[in-house]
């Protein structure tokens, strides 16, 4: 299964201005988007809670940034919960 990687924070009012972190989300490259997608950190979000971002902007989530894959990794590692 090929996975891409998106960059996306939580919409203003469905969680606190100091969570409005920017998440990075494994989704798969079919043309079905899941139902919920759930970001490196653990932190899941359904449909119509997310902003997604062409670019990186306002504060990354740590965690995240720590477990995503870096450029140029050849397979994206799964998500441990």
């Amino acid at each position: 299964m090929t996975v891409r990687l998106v960059i996306a924070r939580p919409l203003p009012g469905t969680v606190g201005e100091s969570r409005r972190v920017v998440h990075v989300f494994p989704v798969p490259a079919e043309e079905t988007t899941p139902e919920r997608l759930t970001a490196y950190c653990g932190a899941a979000f359904g449909p119509g809670e997310l902003e997604l971002l062409e670019r990186p902007v306002g504060m990354p989530c740590v965690t995240c940034l720590h477990r995503a894959p870096t450029p140029g990794s050849a397979d994206y590692p799964a998500i441990d919960q």
